[in-house]
């Protein structure tokens, strides 16, 4: 490993460097605001706890805008590849005459010389006493939130003098112990930028699961909730649990799916997962809506947007699915202010606790987001 001996960087002064112009809810303008506060305080951590479809990428324009203003070095860092492609291109949007860079496995930029920086948290590993602001997305995502030398490498990364941003819409209980205990400053923001409710997930009972997933089958529940979905018109999420049943899985789907209009070809039904080597390009075309279902592991289960999906969770009670990525993949239906009201399934042979905390959970949100449950 090698650590810059010369001297510092002199990093510019930006007067406005950011190019958005849309308008922040007021749930998102007080996070900004306490996040800027907390910069220009010199506080050492700051949390922010927003539901899924809140806005959490707006919210921090403000922040990264605040540092550039005073000449100092920020990096927005995420556990997963998938959101910093997505993310990326917002920044430069966001911020047109600001220099930013994007550093993930398989990335074309390699010199990590930019003011502003977008990277996973695995690349952080570069860098030493490099950044006076370290905002680190979904902080309670995998593999961040397992595998100790990646909050190692963060701290690292960051001076001495500096603030780290944390952002979730699922809070792991250590830092929900330290926010009962006021040892961690912190604004919750319940409502969506929308101002709708986060969609509450339903269940279905599938007593010959098992045995349907041993032959790469769907259980008949999902076909009957299939035939009659609230809207049609709605591009479909399907998870499931491993990567060899949404690579078999897909294949006994396209008939029935014909049969029910959703799909006019093959084209339109694809599935992705970590080891997929063309899932960014199906992603894309997901998003572009050339394709209409894609079955998924929790490799989709956050960080991504999509304005009008419905979600069907195929063995919600497996040990993958546990509470955290349940609320996650709930966050992905009704993300639009044009369809706020996705509709999110769990398919199950057995209701687990993660399941039902994670229903609890989405309902205790909409409550303190003023909305009846």
């Amino acid at each position: 490993m090698y650590t810059w001996g010369g001297p510092p960087p002199n990093w510019p002064t930006y007067e406005q460097p950011c190019s958005w112009d849309g308008t922040l809810t007021q749930g998102q303008q007080q996070a900004s605001n306490h996040m800027v506060q907390a910069i220009r305080n010199g506080e050492k951590e700051y949390l922010i706890w927003a539901v899924c479809g809140a806005g959490k990428t707006e919210m921090i324009f403000p922040a990264i805008t605040e540092t550039l203003q005073q000449g100092k070095r920020i990096c927005i860092a995420t556990p997963r590849a998938d959101v910093v492609r997505e993310l990326y291109p917002r920044l430069q949007k966001a911020f047109e005459e600001v220099p930013v860079q994007a550093l993930y496995g398989g990335s074309e930029t390699k010199d990590a010389s930019a003011q502003l920086i977008i990277a996973t948290t695995h690349q952080l590993l570069r860098f030493q006493h490099a950044f006076d602001v370290i905002i680190i997305d979904e902080i309670d995502a995998f593999p961040f939130n397992k595998d100790p030398s990646l909050p190692f490498s963060a701290n690292r990364a960051k001076k001495q003098d500096s603030t780290m941003i944390y952002l979730t819409a699922t809070p792991r209980k250590d830092h929900q112990r330290r926010i009962m205990k006021q040892s961690l400053p912190h604004t919750f923001v319940p409502v969506r930028f929308h101002g709708h409710p986060l969609p509450i997930p339903t269940t279905r009972i599938c007593f010959s699961l098992k045995k349907d997933l041993d032959e790469y089958r769907f259980p008949k529940a999902f076909y009957k909730w299939l035939s009659k979905r609230e809207n049609s018109k709605r591009q479909l999420l399907i998870f499931v649990p491993t990567i060899k049943l949404a690579e078999k899985m897909k294949d006994s789907l396209a008939s029935i799916l014909k049969k029910e209009n959703i799909i006019s070809s093959e084209k339109m039904l694809t599935s992705v997962h970590a080891e997929d080597i063309d899932r960014e390009e199906k992603v894309i075309q997901f998003r572009q809506k050339k394709i209409t279902v894609m079955v998924t592991t929790t490799i989709l289960e956050r960080g991504v947007t999509f304005p009008s999906v419905d979600v069907a969770i195929i063995d919600a009670g497996h040990v993958v699915f546990d509470e955290a990525a349940l609320v996650q993949i709930a966050g992905r239906a009704g993300r639009s202010a044009d369809d706020p009201n996705g509709e999110v399934i769990f398919f199950h042979d057995g209701k687990t606790e993660a399941m039902e905390r994670a229903i609890a959970s989405i309902n205790k949100m909409n409550k303190r987001g003023g909305f009846e449950t």
